[in-house]
């Protein structure tokens, strides 16, 4: 079977995939009703918080960060014993042209579909012990191709051997497989640790495709590589500690980011570390700080170590079960040594109102000669900055459901602005858009 027939018919499963979890459930279900022990609704029986038997689900992130407890849970919940399961999921079959009025010689365009499929499970041990484990999928290169989707002045990472600039490159077959296990101290205070195989350090804020602020919008942001690129990191122990509001924790990681082959599992060499601290003042916010030394995270540029620094505040209000705010600024830095620091930063936020998704997202990223490989004798020394501002708006409206899968449908459109001196590749203001279908599960 060729690649080309292979990725139409994943694109296919990955869109059937939520309806036959939808049949599975409500099979398991029936089942489960005659269990003996099992005579709650899942209502009766909710999800605990990934690392703690006293924190709610809601404020699961990505990797072990915090989001704000008033954040939206979307996915199915299943019930087996002593076992809790939840699956969740996004697919964005779209059309992607990222530079609509060729303006610049740096555009391009795709028929592409970024995803992740995602499935959690977790079980007490005694009174005070949890067991939690994540499994995270991304058919994104199988769909896509090796080399990513078009993303004007986006950087980081490579495809045979050469950078990829103004694609963003595609994440691997298997984004987590992580282990943890936490101890209620006293309903204040919990220890735990977690391992992932690959997995998140604890740098950075909930990744970009977890926030509630971003989970509608389809394009990673091109400050990704400033914030949380370590989100898959073959190799991951992290140890915590959770005080009240509070929360301190350290990992050990691999720093060089997957490689070239999205289906291996890369070397683990536990080279880089990492510490975070988080606060959840209420349930509206979730705030944080990290900084992390990340050992050789470009293939193409081994010498190169970076040291990343992050901070963020999340908002979250729920109206109701159907509509919420969500907003995110974040700031981060990378330093490398014998190198003046990068900086980006970033605002997003998205409004659920009934069936109709409204969001926006501003960036503001500094992006270096080396970065965006161009030429030194042209555009100056390798550390040479350039400002890039990025401005996205777009919407998506749920069409319909089939049973407890919404599919909707938007678009959006992306303007940016940076230094004269790159109009000449890009065109003085370029013009990015793109229509799409978001497969999704209902809020839980």
């Amino acid at each position: 079977m060729s690649i080309k027939y292979l990725r139409i018919l994943t694109l296919v499963a990955a869109c059937l995939v939520f309806t036959t979890l939808r049949a599975q459930h409500r099979h398991d279900s029936s089942q489960a009703m005659n269990m003996e022990g099992m005579n709650m609704s899942n209502s009766d029986m909710p999800m605990n918080h990934a690392l703690s038997l006293n924190l709610p689900m809601n404020r699961d992130g990505s990797g072990t960060s915090w989001a704000p407890d008033d954040s939206p849970q979307y996915g199915y919940m299943l019930h087996a014993h002593a076992w809790m399961f939840m699956f969740h999921g996004d697919v964005f079959p779209r059309y992607n042209k990222a530079d609509l009025f060729n303006q610049g010689k740096r555009g391009a365009a795709k028929w592409d579909a970024p995803d992740m499929l995602m499935a959690m499970g977790q079980r007490k041990i005694g009174n005070s012990g949890l067991f939690h484990f994540n499994v995270m999928l991304s058919t994104d290169a199988l769909i896509g191709g090796g080399s990513g989707y078009p993303l004007l002045f986006q950087t980081g990472e490579s495809w045979k051997g050469k950078p990829l600039i103004d694609r963003q490159h595609p994440h691997d077959l298997f984004s987590e497989l992580s282990i943890s296990y936490a101890y209620a101290l006293s309903e204040k205070s919990d220890v735990f640790a977690y391992l992932g195989y690959p997995g998140e350090p604890a740098l950075g804020p909930v990744a970009f495709m977890h926030r509630p602020s971003g989970m509608f919008m389809p394009d990673a942001p091109i400050g990704h590589h400033w914030a949380d690129a370590t989100h898959i990191s073959f190799g991951v122990a992290t140890i915590g500690f959770r005080f009240a509001q509070f929360r301190l924790e350290g990992s050990s990681f691999t720093g060089r980011e997957p490689d070239e082959d999205r289906y291996n599992f890369d070397k683990p060499k536990f080279d880089s570390w990492s510490g975070r601290l988080s606060y959840n003042p209420d349930e509206h916010w979730a705030l944080q700080v990290s900084h992390g030394f990340i050992k050789s995270p470009e293939a193409l540029h081994p010498q190169e170590n970076v040291n990343r620094t992050t901070a963020s505040a999340t908002y979250v209000y729920s109206f109701d079960n159907k509509s919420y705010l969500a907003s995110t600024l974040l700031w981060g830095q990378n330093k490398i040594a014998d190198q003046t620091a990068s900086n980006s930063v970033l605002l997003e936020a998205t409004w659920k109102l009934n069936r109709l998704a409204l969001y926006a997202r501003y960036e503001w990223v500094q992006k270096s000669v080396e970065e965006l490989a161009l030429d030194p004798a042209i555009y100056g020394k390798e550390d040479v900055e350039f400002p890039v501002n990025a401005i996205t708006a777009g919407l998506g409206y749920d069409l319909f459901s089939v049973g407890h899968i919404t599919v909707a449908g938007g678009g959006q459109l992306s303007l940016y602005k940076t230094d004269q001196t790159l109009s000449r590749l890009y065109g003085n203001t370029p013009l990015s858009g793109e229509i799409f279908l978001h497969i999704y599960p209902g809020r839980m």
